[in-house]
């Protein structure tokens, strides 16, 4: 302590990356006068008995009359981390998700900055072969991985002195798993690794196909922006959407700026990296969770430096800095893994927009099936509206057929007439894609004899049963919400009995029967099951080839993926998303059956699509057949508009689980008495109004042992609703029954799960 307590001095207000709301006070370490520029820095605490890396939040004042304070054990950075823009930024987001600023600041940082780590070195690495290697390349086995890969470092070389270096990036695009090969002739003094200037691995620019005229007037509505401008390109599959991407960011990097590009899926970044790579003539930094912690940390470095020009990632890229900031690309905005859905529930969408505003920079906003919120906001005039109504080249929109299979047998989902259409398709030298969102062999493992079927013990009640995933072709069971995984039992635990069968069909299934029936051809499942490994959706596809072939995935191949030699899609379980109680399940199947029918007859090859289902009749299909995606999106809008729900109302779902039903029930009702205490009067709310529905059980009210109730909110006007749990949540916050129960709030919830 200072030796006068009477006079005030400085202290740290330090945000720790805890589901905390409030913030810590420090001493400042020896030596050290607390001031402005302090904010933003990372901070080394004690905390309780550990210790913990904090962010310096704010500058406070103690005349140590108070309890005594900690001291900081030192500051970590010699200019602030988060500074400027990006921690104004995240202050909002920290305000509008209502989530504590420590666990906004921690989920923004990389896992190694977060953890104190230092800044790591922005070089790029690259491999090369050793004299040694050069001289014993030759000796290696042929045909193994590490003569492959010492051939692929060899290419080009003449001199041991001129052999160049390969950088990282391209050998991912050379070679599958080169990684190994690489440590195993790096052991034997065979090849080393060696660290290069980024600036220097860049491609040379390569010039694109010609623009449509629909594509040139995009590109010339995004060049002609100044200044934050949002922009809704709205392109049908296959229109260049990516074309006018490329066109945007060659003009950011011309003005010297930078340019940061979401895409919803890690699949789609090997991808999409070598297409802008090879283009813009630039590193192309990937950033997304399939990277290591090291990877991550030097991507976000990189760009917070100024160093790096262009970046892809998935949903937590958003969270990068642009001290050059030009242009920030949304694909596929409408896609619901921009939404985080656990710790601080985010949107990169929304977000991307609110940075966007702050660096004054436009945002593109791309899909074929906009998102209800982003075409209202269009339709408003609120967004630029940038249509593509035509293909790019001469690729025609795949006709589409829908198939009532009513009264039809089928064989794993498959009626004949589909399977004789994929042989065709197969015979005349096309590949096929059979659609099927869920993976697993069948969704249940049933008794014939006396009814009894496989359910998790850790989710579902007594009145809803969970039923488990049969995997394995029918070997192992796998509850595919909590990750719950046994073998299937010998006998029916109920009567003993023997019979024993798979219900339904999953992906697995799928794959087997076809494997069967079409023993020439490559028949490639790609789920997440299949697709765990880095870089496997990429080697899968690459496997595949330009060959007559089967792909039978999930939603994962309906997002994005080029498939030019894909001229038969075919999909199955439709039926499964008409019914759904879900407000939202008219819109997720529409842009399903949209973007997975987009991808047939992409280039030459004419397209087929055919919908298997029991109801042909169904409004929805013939909305979406005879008018498209934008008929079926004007009818929902106005069903959505009598009915008060997003967009034209804002939502918050306050969610609880607990171990007893008792608990969560119990933290609920009070939150709810303190919602309804915190209630403005009718006079300060003007004509507006907030509805509070609940408690009431989730739609999926018990999962992994926990029960799970909920409370939603709604209102009109977004305003007021914030102002409500801005006075709501300190209390609620405080509650004695909130230590009994896990409890989170959802800002704009995508799930009402």
């Amino acid at each position: 302590m200072r030796s006068d307590s009477a006079l005030p001095f400085p202290t740290l207000q330090v945000v720790l990356p805890l589901p905390l709301p409030q913030w810590f006070d420090y001493l400042p370490p020896a030596d050290h006068s607390p001031g402005a520029d302090d904010i933003g820095k990372r901070v080394q605490v004690p905390f309780g008995s550990r210790e913990m890396t904090g962010v310096v939040a704010g500058i406070g004042q103690t005349t140590g009359d108070g309890p005594e304070l900690r001291q900081a054990l030192g500051l970590l950075d010699a200019a602030p981390l988060l500074h400027g823009e990006l921690l104004a930024s995240l202050r909002w987001l920290a305000r509008y998700t209502h989530a504590p600023l420590g666990e906004v600041l921690g989920t923004a940082l990389p896992t190694l900055l977060r953890q104190g780590e230092p800044m790591p070195d922005t070089h790029a690495w690259a491999w090369r072969l050793t004299a040694l290697g050069v001289e014993g390349r030759e000796r290696l086995r042929q045909g193994t991985r590490p003569r492959r890969f010492a051939e692929l470092l060899h290419e080009g070389t003449r001199e041991i002195e001129s052999r160049p270096p390969r950088d990282e990036d391209s050998l991912d695009a050379h070679m599958d798993d080169w990684r190994s090969a690489a440590r195993a002739l790096s052991k034997r003094g065979l090849a080393e690794r060696v660290a290069v200037p980024a600036s220097t691995l860049a491609p040379s620019p390569q010039s694109g196909p010609e623009l449509h005229a629909e594509q040139q007037a995009a590109v010339d509505a995004i060049l002609a922006a100044r200044g934050f401008a949002p922009l809704l390109l709205d392109g049908v599959t296959g229109s260049g959407k990516t074309e006018v991407y490329l066109h945007a960011i060659a003009d950011c990097l011309r003005r010297g700026k930078q340019a940061l590009v979401l895409v919803p899926e890690i699949g789609l970044t090997p991808q999409t990296l070598a297409r802008f790579r090879q283009r813009l003539g630039v590193p192309v930094l990937a950033l997304h969770s399939g990277l290591n912690d090291n990877e991550r940390a030097r991507g976000w470095t990189a760009f917070a430096r100024g160093e790096a020009r262009v970046a892809v990632g998935t949903r937590s890229a958003v969270f990068t800095p642009l001290p050059d900031a030009g242009l920030i690309i949304v694909d596929e905005e409408h896609d619901g893994s921009y939404k985080q859905q656990d710790g601080m529930r985010y949107h990169a969408r929304d977000f991307a927009l609110v940075r966007g505003k702050a660096l004054d920079v436009p945002v593109i906003l791309g899909s074929a099936t906009p998102s209800l919120e982003s075409l209202h906001n269009a339709l408003g005039g609120r967004y630029a509206h940038l249509r593509l109504g035509q293909r790019a080249g001469d690729a025609k929109p795949p006709s589409v057929r829908v198939q009532d299979v009513r009264k039809r047998p089928l064989e794993a989902g498959l009626s004949a007439e589909t399977t004789a259409a994929i042989s065709s398709a197969l015979q005349a030298g096309g590949q096929v894609l059979v659609f099927k969102n869920r993976r697993g062999y069948a969704p249940v493992l049933m008794c014939h004899d006396c009814g009894w079927s496989a359910q998790c013990k850790r989710c579902g009640t007594p009145t809803k049963s969970s039923p488990m995933t049969v995997h394995g072709a029918g070997r192992r069971l796998q509850c595919h919400h909590c990750g719950a995984r046994q073998a299937v039992p010998p006998a029916c635990p109920d009567c003993g009995g023997l019979a024993l069968q798979p219900q339904g069909i999953g992906t697995e299934r799928i794959e087997e029967r076809l494997r069967e029936k079409f023993t020439d051809v490559p028949v490639l499942r790609i789920d997440r099951s299949t697709t765990q490994r880095r870089d496997a959706l990429a080697g899968h596809l690459e496997k595949l080839g330009d060959r007559p072939g089967i792909l039978i995935g999930t939603q994962i191949l309906a997002k994005g993926h080029d498939l030019p030699h894909l001229t038969l899609v075919v999909v199955v379980g439709v039926d499964e998303g008409l019914f759904s109680a879900d407000f939202r399940a008219g819109e997720k199947l529409a842009q399903q059956l949209i973007q997975v029918a987009g991808r047939a007859g992409r280039a030459q090859k004419p397209g087929e699509v055919w919908l298997q289902t029991h109801h042909p009749d169904h409004p929805l299909l013939n909305t979406l057949i005879n008018g498209g995606y934008h008929a079926f999106a004007h009818s929902e809008l106005e069903q959505r508009q009598a009915a008060g729900f997003p967009p034209f109302a804002h939502l918050a779902l306050l969610r609880a689980e607990a171990k007893h039903v008792d608990a969560a029930n119990a933290f609920l009702h009070a939150a709810k008495s303190a919602l309804t205490a915190a209630f403005p009067s009718p006079a300060e709310r003007g004509a507006q109004n907030i509805e509070i529905q609940g408690p009431i059980p989730a739609p999926m009210s018990r999962r992994a042992g926990m029960h799970r109730m909920q409370l939603l909110l709604s209102s009109p006007s977004r305003r007021e609703l914030h102002a409500l749990l801005d006075s709501a949540l300190p209390v609620i916050y405080e509650l004695r029954e909130a230590r009994k129960t896990r409890w989170s709030l959802d800002v704009d919830p995508l799930d009402l799960y």
